[in-house]
Order: structure tokens, then sequence, then C-alpha cells
């Protein structure tokens, strides 16, 4: 990745795991879910691991694998023009549980 690209990002703090991360875009954009490490080598243009790829739908969402502290990259390396995005995390809601009548 060259200094020039661009990127939106959103800090998500500390999420914990299962909680769902739904990224609305207005065109095709790299959508990148990473920890606070791999943020810190993706802006160095380093070597980083992240979860996602190249959005082609909108909105894309994304799963927080393990409780920490979070960030999504929106960008356009490989991609041309622009993508607007937000962002929203979604609690998610468990199954009801039936229970037995005595």
């Amino acid at each position: 990745m060259s200094p020039a690209i661009k990127f939106t990002h959103y800090d998500l703090k500390q999420l914990r795991a299962g909680l769902t991360v739904e990224i609305t875009l207005s065109a095709v954009a790299n959508v990148r879910l990473m920890t606070a490490p791999n943020f810190a080598a993706y802006k160095q243009a380093m070597k980083h691991q992240f979860i996602g790829g190249v959005a082609k739908k909108s909105p894309i969402k994304l799963t927080i694998p393990q409780a920490g502290h979070w960030h999504v990259v929106v960008d356009m390396e490989g991609h041309h023009g622009h993508a607007e995005s937000s962002i929203r995390v979604i609690e998610t809601v468990p199954a009801p549980r039936f229970q037995s009548a005595s």
C-alpha cells in the first residue's frame, strides 16, 4: 500500500466477541476489520492481518472474533473513485429459550 492511499478509519474501541459490525458503502471498496496492533502496522504500510476484503455489495457484515480493541478501515486501494461509508455495531440477540410448563 502506498502512503498516498487515503482511508476512512473507525475506532470501535473495546468490543466483545460475537458482536456484528455492519458497514454500508456507496461503492466497491476494501473493508478491513483489525486489531489495534494490526491497524498500527497498516498505517505504516507494513504487513498486517484483517478480516474482510473487497466489499462488492453493501452492507457488509463482519463478526468480532474475540474481545479486544477493534478498528475498521475503508480504503480504495486497487479501485477507482471514492466510497462514502457508515458503520454501526449490532447487538446480537440470543435466540429465545423455550421453558417447560410444570
